[in-house]
């Protein structure tokens, strides 16, 4: 049966520029590495992600529907398929003092909950592009729909895993899923910001009608977190 909206599936890709063959983006390791583009941080190999639900550009996330697990093939997208056009209001010149650090030529700042890269400085002024990453471009990918995932376990396992880049301990009894939550996930900006997102695409794509995060502290872990500051408080005494 042919892939349809909804589905969740299996993917390896890589995404190249199309006016250079520069390469941006990729699950395979090794071509992270020979482009010199690779992260450490991040987990590379097969991606799981629900077809139509905004986890990839959108031509491409169209491109899967109809096709048949094994697939392997090419799409090339203009930028209202991709990252969008570029928008010069969205380039814009701010003080440097309004900056935490000054800001470098190219870096990546975060200023109100906006990301930009830093186009130009001058004086006591830098030049901001807000635009998102590779605007205006024409793109392509090169993919394979490896898999067709159909067990909720493994679809919830794979969600999590393309959200975190880690694999989380879940249980499912009848129509609840419980996630155990790892301590340090607390302090994890993405977490923080993607858990609500993902318990959403779960209850509307799987079986599963109610979810729980439980967080999960053993005895070690709870003196790791809490001794220390215990120790600090007595100093100052």
């Amino acid at each position: 049966m042919s892939i349809q909206k909804g589905d969740f599936i299996k993917i390896t890709y890589t995404g190249k520029v199309t006016e250079d063959e520069r390469v941006f983006d990729t699950t395979d390791r090794q071509v992270a590495k020979d482009n010199e583009i690779f992260n450490e941080n991040r987990t590379y190999g097969p991606e799981v992600v629900i077809v139509g639900a905004g986890h990839l550009v959108p031509g491409l996330d169209e491109d899967f529907v109809g096709k048949d697990v094994g697939y392997r093939g090419s799409v090339t997208l203009p930028p209202e398929k991709a990252f969008g056009h570029r928008n010069p209001e969205l380039i814009e010149t701010i003080p440097i003092k309004n900056f935490p650090k000054p800001p470098q030529l190219g870096a990546t700042v975060q200023l109100e909950q906006r990301f930009g890269t830093v186009v130009r400085t001058i004086g006591r002024m830098a030049t901001v592009d807000f635009n998102r990453y590779l605007a205006g471009q024409t793109i392509s990918y090169d993919y394979e729909i490896v898999e067709k995932i159909e067990g909720t376990e493994d679809k919830v396992k794979g969600l999590l895993t393309l959200y975190l880049g880690m694999e989380l301990p879940v249980v499912i009894e009848g129509k609840v899923l419980t996630i155990g939550i790892e301590p340090a996930l607390t302090y994890n900006q993405s977490w923080l910001m993607a858990k609500g997102r993902i318990a959403r695409e779960i209850i509307d794509a799987t079986e599963i009608d109610e979810v729980l995060l439980v967080e999960r502290y053993t005895m070690e872990e709870t003196i790791e977190e809490f001794v220390p500051e215990q120790e600090g408080e007595q100093q100052e005494e």
